[in-house]
């Protein structure tokens, strides 16, 4: 039931991290503060299609 999804920075928009979530008890959207190599610094990344 665990399916991959990517998490993508606002700023950059550039994929950087991968994580998995169960779909049915997650049915939002995920959001991690996360370090982003592109913009060089912590930004909130979310799920992304």
């Amino acid at each position: 039931m665990r399916e991959i999804v990517t998490l993508q920075c606002p700023d950059c928009k550039n994929r950087n991290y991968s994580t998995t979530k169960n779909k049915k008890t997650t049915t939002g959207r995920l959001e991690f503060k996360k370090f982003c190599n592109f913009c060089r610094k912590h930004t909130p990344h979310r799920e992304t299609k």
